[in-house]
C-alpha cells in the first residue's frame, strides 16, 4: 500500500507541476482562438459582396506586381525632376539647372523635401563636369547650400 500511495502522490505532483505538454496546451488553448478570429475575418474581406468583378480584392502578390511595373513605368516626380536637371547642367551649366530647380519647387511644393537631394546630385555632377573651382562659381542659395554641400562632398 504504501508504494501505490507513494505512486499516486508523484502522478499529482507532475500534473500540478505543468508539464511541458501541458504548457504548450494553455498556450494554443490562448492563441488558437485569436488565430481563427483573425483568419476569418480576412476571409470575410476578400470576399467580393458586391458581385461586381471590377470591384476585386488585390493579393499581395498582386500588389507587389502592380507596384513594379509602375515604378519601371513612371518614375517619382523628384527622380523625373533631377534627372531632367543633370541633363540640363551637363548641356548648359548648374546656374540655369538650379534656376529651374526653385522654379520647380516653387510651382510644386511638394517637391520642397527632395530639394536639398537633388541640388546636392547637382553639386557633385558638377564637380565631375566642370571641376571643383568652377562648380562652386554657380553656387547660390537653392535649398539653402545644398548645391555648396554637393561640390564640397565631390571635391573631398
Amino acid at each position: 500500500m504504501k508504494h501505490s500511495a507513494n505512486h499516486s502522490t508523484t502522478q499529482r505532483t507532475r500534473r500540478g507541476q505543468g508539464g511541458p505538454a501541458r504548457r504548450i496546451g494553455r498556450s494554443l488553448a490562448l492563441v488558437l482562438p485569436v488565430v481563427m478570429v483573425l483568419s476569418g475575418t480576412l476571409a470575410v474581406t476578400r470576399v467580393n459582396w458586391s458581385g461586381n468583378p471590377s470591384d476585386s480584392v488585390l493579393t499581395a502578390s498582386d500588389v507587389s506586381a502592380a507596384q513594379q511595373s509602375s515604378h519601371q513605368a513612371a518614375k517619382a516626380p523628384q527622380d523625373v525632376l533631377r534627372d531632367q536637371l543633370l541633363t540640363e547642367l551637363q548641356e548648359k551649366d548648374p546656374g540655369v539647372a538650379l534656376t529651374h530647380l526653385q522654379a520647380a519647387v516653387n510651382g510644386k511644393p511638394s517637391l520642397a523635401k527632395h530639394c536639398s537631394s537633388i541640388a546636392r546630385a547637382l553639386g557633385r555632377a558638377a564637380v565631375r563636369v566642370y571641376g571643383a573651382s568652377r562648380a562652386q562659381s554657380y553656387s547660390r542659395p537653392v535649398c539653402d547650400t545644398a548645391f555648396a554641400s554637393g561640390v564640397l562632398a565631390a571635391r573631398g
